[in-house]
């Protein structure tokens, strides 16, 4: 008799060990996950800020939240395909940093996954949302409502480069917010004496002859439209932009301080911490639904002084006042 309860107690530890794995396997499966829709490469600084984000709101990577990972790598027939494949995996929240492409790839695939968008235009107008305070249906996020920025960047362009009189808007092809941020700059651009020319580009062979058709066309400088694209091709631009000696602006401080002339924008560091915190939220339970848009509202003027004093541009005093950071 004792020797078949010894058995049994060594039967069901056996069974203990061999259900172990199969125990871990499924907690592990039972772990929120975070479906994470990247038009092209996700730099280490954003992520690190969303996963900041993340655990302000009690959610730690491996701990109890995982992140599934999708990179388009700035092939935007690809996001379509990554949605889907994230909508397969059962979610539970879609984040499309950076890029209205990938927000509207994961629109296409599911209506129920929350989605939280980090953009830089108008949600509005775009129609991503119903309405800023009350967005309805499953999408929300973060957003500069950058629309009316280039004319912005354009008038410190004229402060700096006061006989500036042709300017290219350098725009992501296939950018269906392209040409209404184009237009927006545009009357603008002109009660500043500027004309402005689009010139789409979507990949690095194409921003090479975008710089080439610059040059070609004597235009006075360029100003970069947020994209991803262009941050991930960010040395490229910024070495033709110096080869070529064409003043240029962009929309974000890294632009500057890597060597680009100058800069307008909001920081990316708020935007991409926000967005963690907006995915953590809908983890908790909020719906998009209700979860007002976060307005970001801090923007920097920036400027590169030894590239400025490469292109021959005196920097003047009362432009100096106006700038938040001087990258010496």
């Amino acid at each position: 008799m004792s020797e078949r309860i010894r058995r049994r107690d060594v039967l069901a530890a056996l069974g203990g060990v061999v259900a172990w794995p199969q125990l871990a396997r499924a907690q592990q499966r039972r772990l929120p996950t975070i479906g994470y829709l990247a038009e092209g490469s996700p730099v280490s600084i954003q992520v690190s800020e969303f996963r900041k984000g993340l655990a302000d709101m009690g959610y730690v990577e491996g701990r109890n939240v995982a992140i599934e990972f999708r990179e388009a790598h700035n092939d935007l027939a690809r996001l379509r395909e990554l949605a889907r494949d994230l909508v397969g995996r059962g979610v539970d929240v879609i984040v499309a940093p950076g890029s209205g492409a990938a927000v509207r790839a994961a629109r296409a695939a599911t209506d129920t996954i929350p989605i939280v968008f980090s953009d830089s235009g108008d949600p509005v107008t775009s129609g991503l949302i119903a309405s800023l305070s009350h967005p309805g249906g499953n999408v929300t996020g973060i957003s500069d409502f950058g629309d009316g920025m280039s004319a912005k960047r354009l008038e410190f362009m004229k402060l700096l480069v006061p006989a500036i009189s042709t300017v290219a808007l350098l725009t992501r092809a296939n950018n269906p917010m392209a040409a209404r941020i184009a237009a927006a700059a545009r009357e603008p651009a002109r009660s500043l004496g500027i004309d402005t020319f689009v010139l789409p580009v979507g990949n690095s062979d194409e921003i090479d002859a975008a710089f080439a058709t610059l040059a070609g066309k004597r235009a006075d400088g360029f100003c970069l439209l947020p994209n991803v694209l262009f941050v991930n091709r960010g040395e490229q631009i910024i070495d033709l932009a110096a080869r070529h000696r064409i003043p240029g602006i962009y929309p974000m401080i890294s632009f500057v301080q890597h060597g680009g002339l100058m800069s307008y924008g909001s920081g990316t560091t708020e935007r991409n911490y926000q967005t963690g915190i907006y995915a953590g939220r809908i983890l908790n339970g909020a719906k998009p639904a209700d979860l007002p848009v976060y307005r970001l509202t801090q923007f920097e003027l920036a400027i590169n002084m030894p590239t400025a004093k490469g292109l021959g541009l005196p920097v003047p005093a009362s432009f100096l006042a106006l700038t938040d950071k001087v990258v010496e």
